[in-house]
């Protein structure tokens, strides 16, 4: 049951992921989870870092959609100026935005992977939907109330992997 909250991969940081890293898998498309993935969650903006990886990703025709539980007008502000489709109030765990992106992207989810910096929503998101998945380090080590609430029974989770040798956890980056 808890290995349906295991990534396929791990990596420290989104940069971590390249369009050859991508199409070695033959992955044209990323679902991507918003806050603490991508930036902190209380930063408005993309980097200017993270809009030159946007702009690699699309300059090889790699597809990006944006799947946060977050409200509207938090993705809207931050994808709108990027051009990245987005999809709001997602329920991730839940399936159906998963299959929205999917739709907006026109692409199997063979081709397409599920990032996230979060096990419960979006690793089981995306491995209940059948994505390849990617775990990233949380940017901050600050998170809303929920995500506070989810985080400490993914400690518990990636511990039992760590026990098992399934995943090496190295926890938060602390604000890097």
């Amino acid at each position: 049951m808890l290995k349906r909250f295991l990534p396929n991969e791990y990596v420290q940081s989104i940069f971590e992921i390249t369009p050859q890293f991508l199409k070695e898998r033959n992955i044209h498309g990323i679902i991507t989870d918003l806050d603490n993935t991508l930036v902190e969650w209380d930063r408005p903006l993309a980097t200017p870092e993270l809009t030159a990886w946007f702009k690699e990703m699309r300059d090889n025709g790699i597809q990006i959609v944006i799947l946060s539980n977050n409200n509207e007008k938090r993705v809207h502000k931050f994808a709108t100026p990027l051009g990245i489709p987005y999809i709001y109030k997602a329920q991730k765990p839940l399936g159906k935005a998963f299959r929205k992106a999917l739709a907006i992207m026109k692409l199997p989810k063979e081709q397409t992977v599920m990032i996230g910096d979060q096990l419960l929503t979006d690793i089981f998101g995306g491995n209940l939907s059948g994505f390849f998945t990617i775990l990233v380090v949380p940017v901050t080590e600050t998170d809303g109330l929920a995500t506070r609430l989810n985080r400490m029974i993914e400690r518990r989770i990636l511990n039992w992997f760590n026990k098992k040798g399934l995943l090496q956890w190295e926890g938060t980056k602390g604000g890097e």
